[in-house]
């Protein structure tokens, strides 16, 4: 069910951005934005309907699909002016504060770059992985 490894060391986003603009495709590209998501203590259920169950988290237990997140990033590639698409997913146990995931969108214009990681971030959270909270 769940991988048993070690929680990932999170990526340096200082370097992700080097490399990102070293590609040729770099010359094209006019805006990069990041996404990190990390676990928090509010549940989810409290910050997206609403529900307060009086409960607070105290940690998650995250896996995702690898194949799946390969095919969203493939798929967000194909989306207009995105240049630069790259995820980073976290497994395992993790602790309050600790990162969920990293997504890098690199695109031409802000329109294009934002449509990009709100349509990514969502496809990988909604398709591609398995959070449960664990509760206090």
């Amino acid at each position: 069910m769940f991988n048993e490894k070690i929680k990932k060391v999170s990526p340096s986003m200082d370097q992700w951005l080097k490399e990102a603009k070293s590609h040729v495709e770099a010359l094209q590209e006019g805006m990069f934005l990041v996404h990190n998501g990390v676990v928090r203590q509010t549940p989810k259920v409290k910050v997206r309907q609403g529900i307060d169950d009086g409960s607070l988290v105290n940690g998650m237990e995250f896996s995702y699909d690898a194949a799946k997140v390969d095919e969203a990033i493939a798929e967000t590639y194909k989306m207009e002016g995105i240049f630069h698409v790259r995820a980073w997913l976290n497994e395992g146990h993790l602790e309050l504060g600790d990162d969920i995931m990293y997504v890098l969108i690199g695109g031409d214009i802000r329109p294009h770059v934002i449509d990009a990681l709100q349509y990514l971030v969502e496809k990988i959270k909604s398709q591609c992985v398995t959070e449960i909270e664990q509760k206090l």
